[in-house]
């Protein structure tokens, strides 16, 4: 186990470090003038040149980067453009719990929901049971988030109409708020937890060592949590790993269109107001959570497979 640790701790320099080479160069190559857009219509040079000091502007390139890359060292992700006043950090630290906490009770239902239905379907295989859900589970995965919130909206407006029960369709404090965004985040997710899962099953149910167990006289139950589910789960922990990352660092369309106030609603507002410490700290943050997931991926892999720890 130490070894693979090992691999993806040098992984994760190697990977952070190309990051923060990539982001910041699109950032200061890309089209627009950051200071003159928190400027405004204004147009005083003495106050565009003092600005373009203060974020260190007036430097040659590698001198930016190699102190944007001490910074990082040191714990310091920078300064917003648009929040002269404010770190960077300090803007994360406020959106971070929020796409956290999203992210996990998304991926929550949809690995509740995705996994039951993909065994199921897949010992019921070519039967009515099959078919249903995976007609259900292909809509989910099929339907964009960009056009499931609209179909949600206009169900939810239909109840208000009638008099019902409804939901409300942005903002963010109350219970209800988390409703629509948890529902939209882990549709796609499910859908796809739901296919993986019932072909890992099916793949299982034909080896030789589920034919033996079922000649040993073993109960259906024990055939199938003992033999098929465990060994079915590994294609399955290989997906939550990389989605885990991505669901808990925001789903940008759903942050924005529900006004979540996570990294990914941060983010958006950032690419829109050319505020690039905020963009080139968001990457990070993904790259991060992508390769800490990976890892727990693997240590996760030793425990259903100790075969794996002899490799």
């Amino acid at each position: 186990m130490l070894p693979i640790v090992a691999r993806r701790l040098i992984s994760l320099i190697f990977v952070l470090f190309s990051l923060t080479f990539i982001t910041f160069m699109v950032g200061h190559l890309a089209p627009g003038d950051p200071i003159q857009a928190l400027m405004g219509n204004r147009r005083d040079p003495q106050r565009y040149a003092e600005l373009r000091h203060l974020y260190g502007l007036d430097r040659p390139l590698v001198d930016q980067y190699l102190a944007y890359v001490g910074g990082l060292l040191h714990g310091d992700l920078g300064r917003s453009f648009q929040y002269p006043d404010r770190s960077v950090a300090e803007i994360l630290a406020q959106g971070v719990p929020v796409s956290f906490k999203l992210g996990l009770v998304a991926l929550a239902l949809s690995t509740l929901v995705g996994v039951p239905a993909g065994v199921v379907a897949a010992l019921n295989h070519n039967r009515v049971a099959d078919r249903l859900i995976m007609i259900a589970v292909l809509a989910l995965f099929s339907i964009p988030s960009f056009v499931l919130i609209p179909i949600l909206r206009a169900v939810d407006f239909v109840f208000y109409s009638l008099g019902l029960p409804n939901l409300p369709v942005a903002g963010w404090g109350r219970p209800e708020h988390w409703v629509m965004p948890v529902l939209v985040l882990a549709a796609a997710s499910t859908g796809y937890i739901a296919r993986l899962t019932r072909s890992s099953v099916l793949e299982v149910l034909r080896q030789d060592y589920v034919r033996t167990a079922w000649a040993k006289g073993l109960s259906a139950t024990q055939v199938n949590t003992r033999h098929v589910l465990r060994n079915a789960l590994l294609p399955i922990v290989t997906v939550l790993g990389p989605s885990t990352a991505f669901l808990v660092t925001g789903a940008f369309v759903v942050e924005s269109l529900f006004t979540v106030p996570g990294i990914g609603f941060l983010a958006v507002q950032s690419i829109g107001q050319r505020d690039y410490p905020i963009i080139q700290a968001t990457t990070l943050l993904l790259g991060f959570a992508v390769v800490i997931m990976n890892l727990v991926t693997d240590l996760l892999y030793t425990v259903l497979d100790p075969r794996i720890r002899n490799r």
